[in-house]
């Protein structure tokens, strides 16, 4: 039975902690980011990790970092065997990671070494890939530069969302933590260097990037729609308010659907309405057409374009923000 650390805080680590408390081992704390203040009063709420810990009665500890030499001898003084890491959010210090006795194994929402970094699910989607997945990585001091124990793959399939493909990776990561981890602890799962070849950087994602840029190509807007569903969301401006875009899809600019009418040009200002009906709003980007699927406004739920536009009127020829 081995002595479990958990440290990690969003939606993402839930699963694989979740594990762990099935598991034969004992998890004896989690650490977790301090509580951030959230909602329109701002008060401070507890990460998902530190709510699921306290209601499975475990000792949670929340340092802003580690720089103090007390919060190492804190960790320390657990005598973990392993520290288990999935999204925590904090730079670990080599000190950190000396503290378990077998080390420190991460879930990293990719197959590295192809999305290091702090947005691999969203940025996946985003450059069109085929396929993700989540590693098991022994933790280095390098930004996910450890070798790989294990990983497990998943197509991105066209209709996948950020949250949905979040959703899946998370649930995927605690199968894969679940399948690898005794055997690793007893030495039988031997940790592969990554290649230097193929790596990639996930940058965290800004709320600026959620503007829409209407001179992007459409198929590479209807895959940031998707990438940043549920946060971000991308937005445009229509009629001076903010718009946000839930859902879209690129249309094929040789297609019928999406012919220009008669004595409109076939390359108009990106940001310009061609069309409206019940099938969604089509707009001109910098290639092709963006079909507007789901949008909501400032106080509204989001909804069918088509029921958006029998509320709000949008003309054709009028240029979106």
């Amino acid at each position: 039975m081995l002595r479990v650390v958990y440290a990690g805080t969003p939606d993402f680590a839930v699963p694989a902690l979740e594990a762990l408390l099935r598991g034969p081992h004992t998890v004896v704390a989690v650490y977790t980011q301090p509580d951030r203040p959230a909602g329109r009063g701002r008060r401070l709420r507890p990460s998902p990790i530190k709510q699921r810990a306290l209601e499975a009665d475990i000792p949670v500890a929340q340092p802003v970092d580690f720089k103090d030499p007390d919060s190492v001898a804190t960790l320390a003084a657990l005598a973990p065997d392993v520290l288990v890491v999935a999204a925590y959010g904090l730079i670990l210090p080599q000190a950190v990671l000396d503290v378990p006795r077998l080390g420190a194994l991460n879930i990293h929402a990719s197959l590295l070494p192809r999305w290091r970094g702090a947005a691999p699910i969203q940025r996946a989607i985003q450059a069109g890939d085929r396929n993700t997945g989540v590693c098991l990585m022994e933790m280095a001091a390098g930004l996910d530069t450890g070798p790989v124990v294990a990983c497990r793959a998943t197509p991105i399939g066209p209709e996948d969302t950020g949250g949905r493909l979040h959703d899946r990776l998370a649930t995927l990561g605690a199968q894969l933590l679940t399948d690898a981890l005794d055997d690793w602890a007893a030495g039988a799962l031997p940790a592969t260097p990554q290649p230097a070849d193929g790596v990639t950087y996930a940058a965290r994602i800004t709320t600026a990037e959620a503007h829409v840029d209407w001179t992007m190509p459409a198929a590479d807007l209807a895959r940031r729609v998707r990438a940043f569903n549920p946060w971000p969301v991308v937005r445009c401006e229509h009629r001076g308010e903010p718009l946000r875009i839930w859902a879209a899809e690129a249309l094929d600019s040789a297609s019928a659907a999406s012919a220009p009418p008669p004595g409109r040009s076939a390359d108009p200002r990106p940001g310009t309405v061609l069309a409206t009906g019940a099938a969604g709003i089509d707009v001109s980007t910098g290639h092709g057409r963006l079909r507007l699927l789901q949008v909501q406004v400032p106080g509204g739920r989001a909804q069918a374009a088509a029921d958006f536009l029998r509320g709000h009127a949008v003309d054709v020829g009028e240029v979106l923000g």
